[in-house]
């Protein structure tokens, strides 16, 4: 399986542009230390922290439609239901998955994945 950086999506309404143009497939990739660092310093973000989200998506959306950038001003015209679904991939594709081992059930001979428990003592 090879490792994946870039994912494609469809936003469930898009963003329309001043033309009328209505923009709805676009391509996110991974954030990087970077990525999440640099906001931090933005005053936007010290002012409120919403705006955190927002810096976030502006640097890993490396495509949207036909625009030739996807910036702060374009994620602040989206509907909601556009935005919260762009929160949701981020957190989905940045997020760790959990390691496991895999194993073979001594009593039913089956192969299974066991999570490892990193809280557990």
């Amino acid at each position: 399986m090879a490792f994946q950086t870039e994912f494609e999506f469809e936003l469930p309404r898009g963003y329309q542009d001043a033309e009328g143009v209505l923009h709805k497939k676009g391509v996110m990739r991974l954030a990087n230390a970077k990525d999440e660092i640099l906001p931090l310093r933005d005053p936007r973000v010290q002012q409120n922290p919403g705006y955190m989200s927002l810096l976030l998506l502006a640097q890993v959306i490396t495509r949207l439609g036909t625009l030739e950038q996807v910036d702060v001003r374009v994620l602040e015209s989206l509907y909601t239901a556009d935005l919260f679904y762009l929160q949701d991939l981020y957190h989905r594709i940045n997020t760790m998955e959990v390691p496991g081992y895999r194993i073979t059930c001594p009593h039913c001979g089956k192969e299974i994945e066991l999570p490892v428990d990193f809280m557990k003592r």
